[in-house]
C-alpha cells in the first residue's frame, strides 16, 4: 500500500506516514457524516450567523475525522512515542463544548460529556503498557455510551457528536492500539 509522508504540521492528526487510501477514508468519513447531519438536521444551524455555523461544522468534521484517524497505526504510534504530546492532545480537546456553544444547544450536556471523556482518557492513558488498559478503556467507553443516550431531550445531532467525541478521545486516542508505547518506554 503506497504511503505518503505527512507534512510536519499535520503529524498531530495523521502521524508521519499514511496510506493515501486511509487519508481519503478519514476525510470522507468526516465529510460525509458532517454533511449528513447538516442535511438531516438543518435546524442545528438555523438562525445562526454563517461564521458560527461554518465553525461548528468544521469542529464536528474534526471530531468525526479524528475519530477514525486515531485508530490508524501511524497516528497511534506517533503519540506512543511522544507521551507529552499525548497528554497535551487530551487536555486541549474542548471541541464538544465549543460545538454546543456555537450551536447554542446542549451546553450543560456537552460540558458533562467533555469532563467525563477527558477524565476517562487520562485514566486510560495512565494505563499505557498495562494489560488492563484496553479493558478499562472499553468499560469507561461503554459506561459513557450507555449513559449519554439517557440524557433527556438531547438532540440527535448532538448525541452523535458527543458519542463520537467520546470514542475519538477516550478510546481511539488514549489507547495504545498497537503496543508501540511499550517499545518506547523501555
Amino acid at each position: 500500500m503506497k504511503q505518503v509522508r505527512i507534512p510536519a504540521i499535520l503529524h498531530d492528526v495523521f502521524g508521519e506516514k499514511q496510506p493515501v487510501s486511509t487519508i481519503i477514508t478519514i476525510l470522507l468519513f468526516g465529510g460525509l457524516l458532517t454533511a449528513a447531519l447538516y442535511w438531516i438536521y438543518p435546524e442545528m444551524t438555523s438562525d445562526l450567523p454563517v461564521w458560527r455555523s461554518v465553525l461548528a461544522l468544521l469542529l464536528i468534521f474534526d471530531i468525526f475525522a479524528g475519530c477514525i484517524a486515531n485508530f490508524t497505526v501511524s497516528t497511534s504510534n506517533y503519540y506512543a512515542a511522544r507521551k507529552k504530546n499525548r497528554i497535551v492532545f487530551i487536555a486541549i480537546h474542548f471541541h464538544i463544548v465549543l460545538v454546543s456553544l456555537l450551536l447554542n444547544t446542549a451546553i450543560g450536556y456537552s460540558i458533562a460529556v467533555w469532563a467525563y471523556t477527558i477524565a476517562a482518557a487520562f485514566i486510560v492513558n495512565s494505563l499505557i503498557g498495562k494489560q488492563s488498559q484496553l479493558f478499562v478503556a472499553g468499560l469507561l467507553l461503554s459506561i459513557g455510551f450507555g449513559c449519554v443516550p439517557l440524557l433527556p431531550d438531547i438532540q440527535p445531532y448532538m448525541l452523535i457528536t458527543c458519542l463520537l467525541f467520546m470514542l475519538k478521545v477516550l478510546f481511539g486516542f488514549a489507547v495504545d492500539h498497537y503496543g508501540k508505547a511499550l517499545k518506547h518506554s523501555g
